[in-house]
């Protein structure tokens, strides 16, 4: 009988126990997922400084129309401002690769300048075209402070193709499709311009 007391004891102990558990589980799942939501957003948005905009840009999507650009494709679109202010607009782009896709996230300050470039996802031959997946990332780095007009539409190019742009070593493909949907983004940019920072909205 004593054994069976114990048996059923036991029972409802590991029971309570995982009752207690679950509802512990329950009650932090939001924080849980709240904080693991900053942490992609922040991995996502490391293009921008930290510092340079208090809203959570990725929450508010931007609505967008005609996305299908000369040598890319628009996947979204996000604001960051700061105090009410817009400070940058984020374009996420798709483009062909050596490989596959290509997939780009391309901030741009309220200006038309290039903040930053991160590759968010690719296909590329590892070593050659793969080193676009890096981040940070040396070679996209060297984008930044271009914009639509400077240089001008044939600067945006290749060196080997009479551009202004160095490639990444043996990734020639690679590097002309990158180039080509920078640039995209900042045609874009700079006639949405009005729309995209919410101007007069």
């Amino acid at each position: 009988m004593s054994r069976t007391v114990s048996v059923i004891t036991l029972m409802l102990l590991a029971g309570a126990g995982l009752g207690l558990t679950y509802m512990v589980q329950r009650a932090s799942a939001p924080q849980i997922a709240s904080e693991q939501t900053l942490l992609d957003s922040r991995k996502l948005l490391d293009v921008l400084a930290a510092d340079a905009y208090d809203n959570q840009p990725l929450e508010q999507p931007l609505a967008l129309t005609d996305a299908t650009l000369s040598h890319s494709k628009l996947l979204a679109g996000y604001r960051a401002s700061k105090a009410g202010q817009p400070v940058a607009v984020l374009l996420r782009t798709q483009t062909e690769g050596y490989a596959g896709v290509i997939e780009l996230l391309i901030a741009i300050d309220a200006n038309g300048r290039l903040l930053g470039i991160k590759t968010l996802r690719h296909n590329e031959t590892p070593a050659l075209g793969g080193l676009i997946g890096d981040w940070p990332n040396h070679w996209l780095a060297t984008f930044a402070g271009q914009s639509r007009h400077a240089p001008d539409d044939a600067g945006w190019a290749l060196k080997k193709d009479q551009g202004q742009f160095d490639q990444l070593a043996g990734a020639t493909i690679t590097s002309r499709a990158t180039v080509n949907a920078i640039h995209d983004a900042l045609r874009y940019f700079d006639e949405h311009r009005t729309t995209l920072l919410g101007i007069g909205s």
